[in-house]
């Protein structure tokens, strides 16, 4: 019966396509108004689609929100049901979630889109000179793997490479005929 039951815990998460939930302690991120780019954390569900929020690291009074405006993360940290903003506080220390935010890729992709809205006209000019020196340097190089490479998928050595080896035997003072032993 026990083993029944491990499996069918193990066999439900694994189905279960949802993996973050309206739940007190989920961490989201406010996606428009005055709290914009603002992590916050969920208190209380008021009902189907507005919440209780603190945010007390991140400046956000507690105040109620609406679902539609907020995005969930994957972060959750534990705390009492419709706990007083200092426990909250507590836990939110407790659990290091600014720096696990600073490391995730959807921090690093907020603060990309946000350079780039800055960036001015000269700004933008020299990362569309820079972006087109690196393909150069992409392309050349793939070219020359691309002339190296055989019908069969083999890597060949070109001319070009023997004269070179040549001209290198040649400076060392080495003799072409004593070059293949």
């Amino acid at each position: 019966r026990c083993v029944l039951n491990v499996f069918m815990d193990f066999f439900a998460q694994s189905l279960n396509p949802f993996q973050r939930f309206v739940q007190t302690g989920r961490i989201a991120k406010c996606s428009a108004g005055p709290l914009k780019g603002r992590l916050v954390t969920i208190v209380d569900v008021i009902y189907q689609n507005r919440v209780l929020v603190d945010g007390p690291l991140t400046g956000v009074p507690r105040q109620e929100y609406r679902l539609n405006n907020m995005h969930l993360t994957k972060y959750r940290i534990k705390f009492p049901f419709t706990a007083p903003t200092r426990i909250v506080r507590k836990a939110w220390q407790d659990s290091d979630l600014k720096a696990q935010w600073k490391v995730s890729p959807w921090s690093s992709k907020a603060q990309n889109i946000c350079k780039r809205s800055q960036l001015n006209d000269f700004d933008r000019f020299k990362l569309r000179y820079a972006k087109r020196q690196r393909n150069k340097l992409l392309t050349i190089a793939f070219n020359t793997l691309k002339k190296r490479t055989k019908e069969d998928g083999t890597v060949r050595k070109l001319k070009k490479d023997t004269r070179d080896r040549i001209r290198e035997l040649k400076a060392k003072g080495v003799k072409k005929g004593a070059a293949k032993k």
